[in-house]
């Protein structure tokens, strides 16, 4: 979301929402392959500049005690982090050690693709036909809370009632990447990876639960039922532009 549309948004709980949804979208990105685009960003500072202004705007907290160093560390062959990226999330003979996929986190996989298929399902979202990750890759949940608050901000600019969203954040959160990416920081830890890495999903979890703590401020706690009650549906494309 650029300054320009921040500079549109009137009061302070608008801003909140772009920011958190530009928030997301920024780590949507930076979980990506490391292609060439991405390995200039880490090596030039801009991904980690992007991030670090992105959350202390969010909350300054989330900005201390960061290692912005190590977001800004990408090896020193033009392969390396694509070669790390590559041994603890896409490979290994039982897999890789630290899936992105937070239904293997779950025990229960399909039910958990099930889920998150039902919350995209409710606010009109598919699936795009042609090859992409699957519903409960880590950027495929982070690319729908960056749409719903996207849509919290549209709603709170034109005067309507957020509230749908919000809940269906605090729940989506609390049931999906906010319940296993703590899991999986715990397995990265283990594998000594490089700190580019280590500390973007440090980033992320701590991101996570600020996020749950703030909606649960304006929402209330989630519900605790094994099925949340659905948000309400809503048209809508596949993105949030």
């Amino acid at each position: 979301m650029s300054d320009d549309v921040l500079e549109g948004l009137s009061g302070p709980e608008e801003r909140q929402a772009a920011l958190r949804s530009q928030a997301y979208a920024t780590f949507v990105s930076a979980f990506g392959y490391p292609d060439a685009e991405l390995l200039d960003a880490v090596r030039s500072g801009a991904l980690a500049d992007a991030l670090r202004d992105v959350l202390a705007a969010v909350d300054a907290s989330l900005a201390e005690g960061a290692d912005w160093d190590a977001l800004r560390a990408a090896g020193e062959g033009d392969d390396d982090l694509a070669v790390e990226y590559t041994r603890l999330f896409d490979v290994g003979a039982a897999g890789p050690p630290c899936p992105l996929y937070g239904g293997l986190y779950t025990g229960a996989r399909m039910k958990t693709m099930e889920e998150v298929v039902r919350f995209y399902n409710h606010f009109g979202l598919t699936m795009a036909e042609e090859p992409r990750e699957l519903p409960d890759h880590l950027a495929t949940e982070l690319e729908f809370l960056h749409y719903l608050a996207f849509r919290e901000t549209e709603a709170l600019h034109e005067g309507s009632d957020p509230g749908s969203l919000r809940r269906a954040q605090r729940d989506f959160v609390a049931r999906h990447p906010g319940r296993w990416v703590p899991l999986l920081r715990a397995r990265l830890e283990k594998q000594e990876p490089m700190p580019f890495f280590r500390e973007l999903v440090r980033a992320l979890e701590r991101f996570l639960a600020s996020e749950s703590a703030h909606l649960v401020r304006l929402e209330g706690p989630a519900p605790t039922a094994a099925d949340p009650p659905a948000p309400a549906p809503a048209s809508g494309g596949s993105n949030g532009g």
